[in-house]
C-alpha cells in the first residue's frame, strides 16, 4: 500500500503532503505512547514520515517497534528526548457497543445526525478513531463534519 492508501479523503488538503501527522499516524502514536508535535514532525524527512504512515502497528511487537522507531527519530532530528505518554487501548472509540457520548454531543451540538449505534459498529476502527480524534474539546475539528460525509454517515 503506498502512503496515500492511509490518509482519508478530508485529510488531503493538509495531510496529503505530509506536512500535517496524519489520523493513520495519530493512532499509532496514541498506541505506543509517544507525543510527536507538528514541529517535530515536520523535522522527519519525507521519506521518515511516510514510513510511518505505512508501518505496521497491530501486534503488541508492532507497537514497541514503532515507539521505538519514532523516539529515534526525535532524538535525531531534533536533538531533543521524545515526550512519552500513556498509551490510549482506544476504549472509547474502539467499543462497538455505544456511540461515544462526547460523539454525540459533538455531533448535536454542530446540528449534525449522531451515527446510529449500527453506523458506528460498521466503521471501521481507524474511522471510528478520527471520529473521536475530532471531537476533542478544546480543538476546531474543523473536519468533523467532511469527515462524517467521507464516512458515509451524513449527505
Amino acid at each position: 500500500m503506498t502512503t496515500r492508501d492511509h490518509i482519508f479523503a478530508f485529510e488531503t488538503d493538509f495531510a496529503g503532503a505530509l506536512y500535517c501527522i496524519p489520523m493513520v499516524v495519530r493512532r499509532k502514536l496514541d498506541q505506543c505512547g509517544v507525543k510527536v508535535s507538528l514541529k517535530q514532525w515536520n523535522r522527519f524527512a519525507l521519506e521518515e514520515r511516510e514510513q510511518l504512515v505505512t508501518r505496521s502497528c497491530e501486534t503488541e511487537s508492532d507497537v514497541n517497534e514503532y515507539g521505538r522507531l519514532v523516539v529515534e527519530l526525535i532524538q535525531a532530528r531534533t536533538q531533543s528526548p521524545a515526550e512519552l505518554v500513556a498509551k490510549d487501548p482506544g476504549r472509547d472509540w474502539n467499543d462497538t457497543t455505544h456511540v461515544p457520548q462526547r460523539l454525540i454531543d459533538y455531533a448535536n451540538n454542530l446540528n449534525v445526525r449522531p451515527p446510529t449505534l449500527q453506523q458506528w459498529a460498521a466503521l471501521a476502527p481507524l474511522q471510528r478513531f478520527a471520529l473521536f480524534k475530532l471531537t476533542r474539546p478544546g480543538h476546531s475539528n474543523d473536519n468533523f463534519i467532511p469527515a462524517m460525509r467521507e464516512f458515509g454517515l451524513i449527505d
